[in-house]
């Protein structure tokens, strides 16, 4: 069965300049899910600057547009990656891994 991924903002930090209120990290949240099973991996991302040609004041701001900026900033690889992990995850859930178990020797 496929997953359905789903991204969120938990948080941001701001510092005050070049602009009052400016995003320099956002907290994310990447949760997929296979319709029985669900798992979830967060991360930090770093801003040096806000992505985009002009400054968007804090208050304007929207998830849809942070998540952009999460997705420039970790590249495609970063979003696989994230994915993949989750991906991960559920997979050990439907088919748990099989350890290897001591056994007395046989002498």
């Amino acid at each position: 069965m496929a997953i359905t991924y789903t991204w969120t903002i938990e948080s941001m930090s701001v510092l005050q300049t070049p602009e009052p209120d400016y995003v320099v990290d956002a907290q994310w949240l990447c949760s997929g899910t296979d319709g029985t099973n669900v798992a979830e991996i967060e991360g930090t991302s770093l801003f040096s600057q806000q992505e985009g040609p002009t400054f968007v004041p804090y208050a304007s701001l929207t998830e849809a547009l942070v998540l952009e900026w999460v997705a420039a900033e970790l590249g495609e690889n970063g979003v696989s990656g994230a994915e993949g992990c989750v991906e991960g995850q559920i997979n050990s859930m439907v088919t748990p891994p099989v350890s290897p178990t001591p056994e007395p020797l046989p002498w």
